[in-house]
């Protein structure tokens, strides 16, 4: 059991991470951080913790998952927390992920004006991006958000238009 000079309460630690009680209790059943009891049955926390919790929040912020996140903590010892060091070496091997998510926000950036390739066809100019609902067939869900391939949206407008337009 941490004693209370060298440990702080579960609502201390909460207030100067900025997280919730409930976020650090689901942290510590998830097995990210850890805490004693005191005599009284309550959690506490060694002071290490905060920087710990601070890990967690900036991994988070980056978009990894608590499970990513997790397995990045138990290569350290137990007792520690992750330095500058440790965090540079996680921060490599991360990069690809971090790199893959820049592309999907670039794509969703880049579509947002254009056909997802969602397959509704419930709009009038889904008819034009995706004619005959092409993505369709690529599966469920945003294809080409998802990044799949979009056909040439200019080719496929044309050919929707002189399908639609009346012979002369």
């Amino acid at each position: 059991m941490p004693d209370a000079k060298t440990s702080i309460t579960i609502s201390s630690l909460a207030r100067r991470a900025g997280v919730a009680t409930s976020a650090l209790r689901y942290y510590e059943e998830r097995g990210l951080i850890f805490s004693g009891r005191s005599p009284s049955g309550h959690r506490r926390y060694p002071r290490h913790m905060l920087r710990r919790v601070a890990f967690i929040g900036a991994a988070q912020a980056i978009g990894l998952r608590l499970s990513d996140i997790r397995k990045a903590l138990s290569e350290l010892p137990n007792a520690r927390t992750p330095n500058h060091a440790d965090w540079a070496r996680l921060a490599r091997g991360w990069l690809p992920l971090i790199e893959a998510r820049i592309a999907s926000l670039q794509r969703l950036r880049d579509g947002l004006t254009s056909c997802i390739g969602c397959g509704c066809l419930s709009l009038k100019v889904c008819r034009l991006y995706n004619p005959h609902d092409v993505a369709a067939g690529n599966g469920a869900g945003a294809r080409y958000l998802a990044g799949d391939p979009a056909p040439m949206v200019q080719a496929a407008a044309n050919a929707a238009v002189s399908r639609t337009r009346p012979p002369r």
